[in-house]
């Protein structure tokens, strides 16, 4: 408890305004998905042939899994909170459409019947006995709704739509950090709480009020939602830098940031931890973001799908270089020193056990072992396939997991191997082995800035600024900027400044 009071001291700062960013993000949701399933709803009570199939049709859109509905999005809308808004809205609009007809067909006929033969018209007899009625009903719909909805709005922050997500995220790229987790986790649920008791008033009053109590509603939650954007929404800056979810992106993406505005006027905006590399190259490609840092070996197998042709690190670099400019228009510069190539790791008790020092070495215990990869590794021609092809290894079972949870699972002994990082932190702190790559799987990966080549074109002097990190930050180095960041919870900003400083670079 003392440590997750102590977590809750030092993040107030974060806490308030991702704790706002979620609620306003699914305010507006809310309130579109409202907007457009109660008329439908009373539409459809009017023509009943095609309520099924439209009732069904949102039901269907209720299956697909919310991160593919988010990547789907992402090349119409880019990163952000508009694509977040959809994917939220289009999960909100089942229980409010089905709770508002539901609740007008279940009307006590013979008050309909009454209704119409006082010379009520269809729609007047909908706007002042059936609505009144179903109130209750709609409300209930819509109370489902509000918590389906912030419940989903964590995983907006896998695109950049910020919010509690963005907690829950760090403490998954920790190693699972529990703090951390229930951080994000606590005031999603209060806020979920909350925003049911506020609509439950309404719901109590809407039987009395009827529409009247709905349209309040709206317009209160509308208020919220727009609010800050009536106070000068802020100034969009002049360069986004993004980055995939790590300690190590956010701190390379700090260090450009810190450099840029050291040496221009142009103002920069960071959107770290946008997930994985397929997240943030549809974002660069997009024009969502104009910088992120990018490893030599991802670039050239995993965005030009080529194979390796050589371990060389400078032959590696320019064939992803050449293959990124003629491909896609992007512009690779000078990649770093360290090399933070693949590697397969095991704890050094099942490494002296059966005597285990290269990848090959499983190939006698292949049957037994457990794998804990990541869905990005598993997937990969330089991971997992490579490995079944390659090293013509097959382990009895893969348990694909994110890569901030295979540091807890080794450590309990969940599995017996992993995928790891040469520069993560814990591959020393757990004192894992890692097993040599004998047959040469994994290219290198070394780090460098991938941008579009319009946006140096408008700012040529970037090349220049960004290239100054060419050749530095060693394997050690690295290692221990994210020691720093992981394990002793410092500002990824303050450990970059720290090193540009100490390089002369600030």
């Amino acid at each position: 408890m003392k440590e997750f009071l102590d977590v809750l001291e030092r993040r107030q700062d974060v806490l308030w305004p991702t704790i706002w960013e979620h609620l306003q993000i699914s305010i507006v949701a809310l309130v579109i998905a409202t907007l457009i399933s109660l008329p439908l709803g009373l539409i459809l009570t009017r023509n009943q042939r095609i309520a099924e199939p439209i009732i069904g049709l949102t039901a269907i859109l209720q299956t697909i899994p919310s991160l593919a509905v988010l990547a789907f999005l992402i090349p119409f809308f880019g990163i952000g909170q508009t694509p977040a808004i959809i994917a939220l809205t289009a999960y909100g609009l089942l229980p409010i459409l089905r709770n508002t007809y539901t609740g007008i067909k279940e009307v006590d006929p013979a008050l309909k019947e009454a209704a119409t033969g006082m010379g009520m018209s269809s729609f007047r007899r909908l706007s002042r006995v059936e609505l009144p009625l179903a109130m209750p009903v709609i409300m209930a719909g819509i109370r489902t709704s509000m918590v389906l909805i912030v419940g989903t709005t964590t995983i907006a922050a896998l695109i950049g739509a910020g919010g509690l997500g963005d907690i829950i995220l760090l403490g998954l790229d920790r190693g699972g950090d529990l703090n951390l987790i229930l951080l994000g986790a606590i005031p999603a649920a209060l806020l979920a709480i909350i925003l049911d008791l506020i609509l439950r008033m309404f719901e109590r009053t809407s039987a009395k009020s009827g529409f009247r109590s709905l349209v309040s509603l709206l317009v209160i939650a509308a208020l919220i939602a727009v609010g800050p954007l009536a106070f000068g929404g802020g100034t969009k800056s002049d360069i986004k830098i993004g980055a995939k979810l790590g300690a190590e992106p956010s701190i390379l993406i700090n260090m450009y940031k810190l450099m840029i505005e050291e040496e221009t006027d142009l103002s920069v905006e960071l959107v770290p931890n946008l997930g994985k590399t397929d997240v943030v190259f549809s974002a660069l490609q997009e024009g969502s973001i104009d910088i992120y840092p990018e490893f030599t070996g991802t670039a050239l197998v995993s965005l030009l799908n080529q194979e390796a042709e050589s371990t060389d690190e400078r032959e590696v670099y320019q064939s992803a270089a050449e293959g990124l400019a003629r491909e896609y228009s992007l512009a690779y510069l000078e990649p770093m020193q360290y090399n933070n190539t693949y590697a397969i790791a095991t704890t050094q008790e099942f490494a002296d056990q059966y005597d285990l020092e290269t990848i090959a070495d499983l190939k006698p215990i292949e049957d037994q072992v457990t794998a804990g990869f990541t869905l990005e590794f598993n997937d990969r021609e330089d991971g997992y396939q490579g490995i079944k092809q390659l090293y013509n290894l097959e382990f009895g079972e893969v348990r694909t997991m994110d890569a901030g949870l295979r540091e807890g699972a080794i450590e309990k002994g969940e599995v017996d191997i992993i995928d790891a990082y040469s520069t993560d932190s814990y591959v020393e702190g757990l004192n894992l082995k890692v097993l040599e790559d004998n047959e040469n799987l994994f290219p290198p990966y070394q780090g460098a800035p991938l941008l579009r080549q319009e946006t140096l074109d408008k700012y040529p002097e970037l090349e220049e600024i960004l290239n100054q990190l060419g050749g530095k930050i060693t394997g050690d180095q690295m290692r221990e900027m994210n020691y720093k960041v992981e394990e002793e919870d410092v500002d990824p900003e303050e450990v970059a400044r720290e090193f540009l400083e100490a390089e002369g670079l600030l």
